[in-house]
C-alpha cells in the first residue's frame, strides 16, 4: 500500500504546491447523470469515480458512459463510504460505521482499473468518523467528523499522518467555521492551486479555504468560494488542475466546474 501511495503523490502534490494570486469563482462546465452520486466523486486522467454509501461507479470523462461498477456484497463490512481519491492506480475511499458508536473508520482501497477491492487500512481509536483522506506531503491528511445527531461538530479534527500512519499533527476547525457546518461537519477536502486545503461542508453551496499552522492547533479560515454543489465530496482533477468534480445529491449528477481567472 505504501509503495502505491508514494507513486501517486508527485502529481497530486504539484496541484497543491503551485500558487495563484487570486481566487474568484468556479464556473460550471457540464454535468452527467450518475446513479451513485450520493456521497462524492474522485477523478483521474480518463475517468471519474462516483461514490455511494455501499456502491461505486466508474465513468468515462469523454462520454459520461459507465464502464465499471462495484456493490458491497453481504458481509463485506462496508457501511458508509464518503470521499475518495485516486493515487498510484488505486481508488482510496473514506469509510466509517456512522451513525453507530463507538466510531470505527477505515480507508477502503480498490484497483482503479476494475474497482476490485484490494486492501483496507483500519484506524485504531479514530478521532471520529472518517469523511475524507488525501495524499499530503509523504503521507495523508484526513478528516474525522462529528455530527450533532450523536456528538458535537466542534470535536471534528484534521489529522496529518506520515507514510507509516504515524500521527504528525492534529488541527481543529475554527469555531466560526464549525458554526457554518451547522449540524454536520466537513464532507471533503482537497489541495487547491493556492496551496491551501479546500474543504466542503455537508449541505452549503460553499467551499472553505484553510491554512494549517505547522505542528497542529486551530486551522485558519482563509476565505470562502461559492460552489454549485450542496456540500458532499469533490475532487480536483490531477490532469487539469483548474477543474473540479463534484456531485449534486438531489439530482444524482456529477458536475464539472472550472476555476475562473
Amino acid at each position: 500500500m505504501r509503495e502505491a501511495l508514494l507513486s501517486g503523490l508527485a502529481g497530486l502534490c504539484l496541484m497543491g504546491c503551485a500558487e495563484v494570486g487570486h481566487v474568484s469563482r468556479l464556473e460550471v462546465v457540464r454535468s452527467w447523470p450518475a446513479a451513485e452520486a450520493n456521497q462524492g466523486v474522485a477523478v483521474d486522467a480518463e475517468h471519474f469515480y462516483v461514490i455511494d454509501d455501499k456502491a461505486l461507479g466508474k465513468y468515462a470523462k469523454a462520454t459520461g458512459r459507465k464502464v465499471a461498477e462495484w456493490k458491497a456484497p453481504k458481509g463485506s463490512g462496508v457501511i458508509h463510504m464518503n470521499a475518495g481519491v485516486v493515487a498510484g492506480g488505486r481508488l482510496y475511499v473514506a469509510h466509517s460505521n456512522f451513525p453507530a458508536k463507538p466510531d470505527e473508520s477505515s480507508l477502503e482501497i480498490f484497483e482503479a482499473a476494475t474497482l476490485r477491492p484490494v486492501a483496507r487500512h483500519v484506524f485504531e481509536r479514530p478521532l471520529g468518523s472518517l469523511t475524507w483522506a488525501i495524499p499530503d506531503r509523504e503521507g495523508w491528511l484526513a478528516c474525522f467528523a462529528h455530527y450533532r445527531s450523536n456528538s458535537d461538530p466542534a470535536k471534528s479534527r484534521l489529522v496529518r499522518y506520515d507514510a507509516d500512519w504515524k500521527v504528525m499533527a492534529v488541527w481543529s476547525f475554527p469555531p466560526e467555521l464549525v458554526e457554518r457546518f451547522g449540524k454536520y461537519s466537513s464532507s471533503c477536502g482537497g489541495l487547491g492551486l493556492d496551496g491551501l486545503v479546500w474543504v466542503s461542508g455537508h449541505d452549503a453551496n460553499e467551499l472553505y479555504r484553510l491554512s494549517l499552522p505547522e505542528g497542529g492547533g486551530v486551522a485558519r479560515w482563509a476565505g470562502t468560494v461559492p460552489f454549485v454543489s450542496a456540500g458532499q465530496a469533490f475532487a480536483w482533477d490531477p490532469s487539469r488542475p483548474r477543474e473540479l468534480y463534484s456531485i449534486q445529491r438531489k439530482t444524482r449528477e456529477v458536475i464539472l466546474s472550472r476555476l475562473g481567472e
